[in-house]
């Protein structure tokens, strides 16, 4: 991708944004509306190059025109004087006078090419159909520009053939038919540019605004049906999130609400103020209003975290909603394993995008404790109307009622969702996996490290010839995972052709408003048995508690954990307030540990995010050498496996899951009928004792909630 301008070095030289687009694609009016909003906070001069063309064959040297008489002049900090062309005459016009301005804004055909580009901070490229374009442009100009498009677009047509201005450009406006001036598009224009890491510190003002919008809320009594809900109200969105507590909606363990459990969060990118970023290697791509008719994409390189910092790592808003929850709108999403990259391990191309997260402007929050339905919105033109929506949605749900735990425990077979289980193959089949097992050993043998999770992968189709696709509806899978296998942070997301399915017992981390941090790292695993009694389910407990192998493996990752809270928390904050505990679920029980503590006045919050990334009970310990050991060991990129999944609200808390026990469904490109690739990662940690068959065993158990609640079979050793 070609280059902008670098950020401004005299004090005086004025920041240049260009606003290109072929003909009738709306650049001026959206100049305009820039121009008026930018003058809130900063004198603003406003150039048209459609006053530079020296008549209909002048595309080229209008271009020419505005470097050498305008911005050259601007850039050196001086008054920029220039003659317009008189259209009517043929000729130059009278001088017109250009002075240096916080801000000049360059609208027309050519504003953004490649000579220009050395003088300007920002491109915005606006981009429209050829019918619209032309039904725009003979709507505003009339007879006059009727007999001369061919020979415009023409030119226009060799500009491009040698430009990359549209690739070019950092911000780019996807504007729809029928769309002349929507609604709050300059505003979603500027949030674009506010993105960019050059213009950050300019349109401070604008982002304050932003992050401070007011939240409208509504409380409803009403307990709605889960699914029934969400199916109704996000089915179609082609973003959306459910963090679902739903062992506290399917009635397990014993009916009652832990403090874990007590909310699910429901949220898409629709709407005026709705956003979604997706980063891959150091490159973000950021949409603002998605699921509008207009959506803007800024495109700019940044470290996740260092993006995730300053989009919400310091400041943050006051919870003002009366909600218990920590959540009050804000991003939501996941961020892959193959982050790491950015916490001292190795760069691995994880074939996904690293990380994807969407901005929820609104949002449904259920209380499962107190039966409630929390609808929160963004101050917006349109956040009456989802209101509105919502409610009734809401409303609908609670009328059939939640589906009860006794229905639910019936349906944990609901029937297939394919028309045939998939058939998984193994990365690493049993032998294969073994040795890895025992070449971890080695290597902690050597003194390379204490405790390997060494992972693997299963993948259906398990072909690779077309035969055995898979063709399934990920959000009907999830609902089978879910009753098959409750938990505290399963959760569902969709991002376009990518669904995930989770039914996570892990917390990775969570931190409130206040500065409380927590991680409840989970280590050491027993299936259950649907044939056992209870004394021997009990028995099976019992052991996992007391065993020595597994309570080491846990308090490794405790130390390393420890270590990680550390390097942002208040000194002597640090503290261990659950050691082996026994959690028991549907079809596991696992032993699990509680590290407390105190963000460092000051600190930053993504920061103490990074820290702790990616999940030590997902690495082994030490975690940076062991990361590399894994990288020589599993045969390919983990993804969104072993990654997390959460919030990051606006109120600076946070709630972030393991991802594990967790299916990832792709949409195979050119489908249109529901073909997927499924992945699912399965790991256990290897220590100096473990026994190779046995570490076996335990991938095989964890495998079992997932392969289950889809009718298939773990692959054949």
């Amino acid at each position: 991708m070609s280059s902008v301008a670098a950020p401004r070095g005299a004090a005086d030289r004025p920041l240049v944004i260009a606003i290109d687009g072929r003909s009738g694609a709306g650049k001026t009016s959206l100049a305009v509306e820039l121009a008026a909003a930018l003058r809130a906070h900063r004198t603003v001069a406003l150039v048209h190059l459609e006053d530079l063309y020296p008549g209909w064959d002048g595309l080229d040297e209008g271009i020419r025109l505005c470097a050498t008489r305008i911005l050259e002049p601007l850039a050196r900090g001086e008054t920029a004087r220039w003659h317009p062309w008189d259209w009517a005459a043929g000729i130059e016009g009278a001088e017109r006078v250009t002075q240096p301005a916080d801000i000049v804004l360059v609208e027309g055909v050519g504003a953004g090419a490649a000579p220009l580009r050395r003088l300007i901070d920002a491109l915005v490229w606006v981009e429209a159909p050829a019918e619209e374009r032309k039904r725009r442009a003979l709507a505003r100009d009339g007879e006059t520009y009727a007999p001369h498009w061919d020979r415009w677009a023409a030119q226009e047509n060799a500009w491009l053939a040698h430009d990359d201005a549209p690739t070019a450009a950092p911000v780019t406006v996807a504007s729809g038919p029928g769309q002349d001036r929507p609604d709050g598009l300059a505003a979603r224009v500027i949030g674009a540019l506010a993105e960019l890491p050059s213009l950050r510190d300019l349109l401070a003002p604008e982002r304050s605004a932003r992050e401070s919008a007011g939240v409208v809320v509504r409380r409803l009594h009403a307990a709605p049906d889960p699914e029934r809900l969400f199916s109704e109200f996000f089915g179609g969105s082609g973003q959306a999130v459910w963090l679902d507590s739903s062992d506290a909606t399917i009635g397990y363990p014993g009916g009652e609400v832990g403090p874990r459990s007590r909310f699910s969060i429901m949220a898409d990118s629709s709407g005026l103020l709705g956003r979604q970023m997706s980063h891959r290697r150091g490159l973000t791509e950021l949409v603002i209003g998605p699921e509008t008719a207009t959506p803007v994409s800024a495109r700019f390189g940044m470290p996740f975290f260092r993006w995730l910092d300053a989009e919400w790592g310091h400041a943050h808003a006051p919870m003002t909603t009366g909600l218990a929850s920590g959540f009050a709108l804000g991003w939501l999403g996941y961020l892959g394993y193959e982050l790491k990259r950015e916490c001292g391990g190795s760069d691995v191309d994880p074939g996904l995008p690293d990380a994807q997260l969407l901005f929820a402007a609104r949002a449904l929050v259920l209380d499962h404790l107190l039966g409630e339905a929390w609808l929160l919105a963004l101050h917006s033109p349109d956040a009456d109307a989802w209101l509105d929506t919502a409610a009734s949605a809401v409303d609908r749900s609670a009328a059939h009622g939640p589906t009860p735990a006794s229905a639910m425990s019936a349906s944990a077979e609901p029937g297939p969702i394919t028309a045939d289980p998939p058939v998984f193959a193994a990365r690493d089949p049993a032998a294969s996996y073994m040795d890895k097992v025992r070449r971890a050993q080695a290597e902690i043998a050597e003194g390379n490290t204490y405790e390997v999770c060494l992972t693997t992968t299963l993948e259906a189709p398990a072909s690779g010839d077309g035969a055995g696709v898979v063709h399934i509806d990920p959000l009907r899978a999830y609902f089978a995972l879910r009753r098959r296998s409750p938990a505290p942070f399963a959760a569902f997301a969709r991002f376009g052709g990518l669904s995930i399915a989770s039914t996570s017992p892990e917390r990775f981390l969570s931190l409130t408003a206040d500065g409380a941090l927590r991680a409840e790292p989970i280590k050491g695993t027993r299936s259950r048995s649907a044939r056992a009694t209870r004394a021997e389910d009990a028995a099976a407990s019992a052991e996992l508690s007391a065993n020595p192998k597994d309570r080491a493996e846990n308090l490794m990752i405790v130390d390393l954990l420890r270590n990680d809270l550390s390097h942002h928390a208040a000194p002597g904050s640090v503290a261990v307030s659950r050691l082996f505990a026994v959690e028991t679920y549907a079809t596991v029980h696992q032993l699990v540990s509680t590290i407390d503590a105190r963000l460092r006045p000051g600190a930053s919050r993504a920061e103490a995010v990074a820290a702790a990334f990616p999940p030590g009970s997902m690495t082994g310990a030490p975690k940076i050498s062991t990361m590399a050991i894994l990288d020589e060991l599993e045969a390919g990129p983990r993804g969104v496996y072993s990654g997390v999944i959460g919030y990051f609200s606006r109120t600076g808390a946070a709630d972030l899951s393991v991802v594990i026990r967790t299916l990832i469904v792709e949409q195979l490109d050119g489908t249109h009928d529901g073909a997927a690739r499924l992945t699912l990662g399965v790991g256990g940690a290897v220590v100096a004792d473990s026994d190779p068959a046995a570490e076996y065993d335990e991938i095989r158990a964890k495998a079992f909630a997932v392969l289950s609640a889809l009718g298939s079979e773990f692959p054949d050793p």
